[in-house]
């Protein structure tokens, strides 16, 4: 994304009667700059953002279904800021990056591969598919977990929201087959030992809100680690709900989204 800075411009009055100087001052200005916009080829711009192929770009002209400021566009090779460019009368869609915040319903996968299933890239604009850099989920949820997963197009995001360097808490719901016991608090607060006792998590945080619904907090991302956790502890996981990744939430206010909704958010600063 640009970043704005600030131009500085500093000049030197010297007042000078009969060859003497009298006074000296100092004018010191600071004015906001921006970057100069990036100019494109215009058939790599449309094909980069998913509306054709570069080939295909000459036949969108040709039917006058791109402007650029303004004025139809007349080559597809001419250089073009992005901003300037309408599409059947729309501006481009998001040629900065995207990134997405969805409500994954039961049964979708988050896989490009349509033999998987329901995909959540089915929920999406068909052409977001086909943009390079690809749309992408940040990190997975699995077919029967429900809730909110991020798409975007920006790799270093998604390493900066995956990796375990960083830490980024994940808020769950999750629905348990049996009553649960206060010493799950502690147990998760220790890190659980997962499977044969081979590996440990990082504490993680319980909050018990009815007999068999809890809250959990935690900051790693391993293989099914949610239900696996409370397997460890005696317990089978019936349903379970992400509600919060990072500084993202499904339910901010005038932010709440349905099973299979979405937004375009703001990249995080």
């Amino acid at each position: 994304m640009a970043q704005q800075g600030a131009v500085a411009y500093c000049a030197l009055l010297v007042f000078v009667i009969d060859g003497h100087a009298l006074n000296t001052f100092f004018i010191f200005e600071i004015h906001p700059w921006s970057p100069m916009p990036v100019l494109k080829r215009l058939d790599q711009l449309l094909s980069n953002l998913g509306y054709c192929s570069r080939k295909e770009a000459r036949y969108l002209l040709k039917d006058k279904r791109v402007t650029v400021a303004g004025e139809y566009a007349k080559s597809p090779a001419q250089k073009v800021d992005a901003a300037t460019v309408l599409v059947d009368g729309e501006p481009l869609d998001f040629p900065e990056g995207i990134l997405v915040m969805l409500n994954k319903p039961l049964g979708y996968v988050c896989s490009h591969d349509s033999g998987e299933g329901m995909r959540i890239y089915d929920l999406l604009p068909e052409r977001w598919e086909f943009r390079n850099p690809k749309i992408v989920s940040v990190g997975r949820l699995d077919k029967d977990t429900t809730g909110l997963i991020l798409v975007t197009d920006d790799t270093k995001l998604v390493h900066q929201l995956t990796s375990p360097k960083h830490h980024v808490d994940k808020l769950y719901q999750v629905t348990v087959n049996s009553p649960l016991q206060p010493d799950i608090i502690e147990a998760f607060a220790k890190g659980v030992v997962l499977g044969d006792g081979a590996e440990q998590c990082l504490p993680a945080k319980v909050e018990i809100i009815s007999e068999n619904v809890a809250n959990v907090t935690l900051n790693e991302g391993k293989y099914h680690q949610v239900r696996r956790m409370f397997a460890a502890c005696g317990y089978h996981v019936e349903a379970l709900h992400r509600s919060q990744f990072g500084p993202y939430s499904l339910h901010e206010p005038g932010q709440d989204l349905g099973q299979g909704e979405w937004q375009v958010v703001d990249f995080p600063a």
